[in-house]
């Protein structure tokens, strides 16, 4: 019984987790996209087919931190917990995805 209740646990803390990393990268993201926008509406960037300056930057900002948390807490990385940390990023990110959609469609309304 006790080691059913500590596998929940690990896999809500192990969501929970994943959620804020998700969440955190969606947040990176949005700054991101308000800062190219603006540049784009002052006429600072040359074309618009290029890329959101530092993209592949906050990737690898993603990615590190996925390490870190793999490094400081491999408890969230054992027997299939990894798949709640994956879902928690999907989660975080997804929710400002959805977010991000709603108040576009507020805009469109209005």
């Amino acid at each position: 019984m006790l080691t059913h209740v500590l596998d929940l646990v690990r896999a809500l803390v192990a969501l929970g987790v994943g959620g804020v990393i998700g969440h955190a990268f969606g947040l990176l993201q949005s700054a991101a996209l308000r800062r190219h926008v603006s540049m784009e509406q002052a006429g600072k960037l040359k074309n618009g087919w290029s890329l959101m300056p530092g993209a592949g930057a906050r990737v690898s900002y993603l990615l590190i931190s996925l390490a870190l948390v793999q490094l400081i807490c491999p408890l969230l990385f054992a027997d299939g917990t990894q798949w709640f940390v994956s879902s928690g990023v999907v989660l975080g990110y997804g929710w400002m995805l959805y977010r991000q959609l709603r108040q576009r469609l507020k805009g469109v309304a209005a």
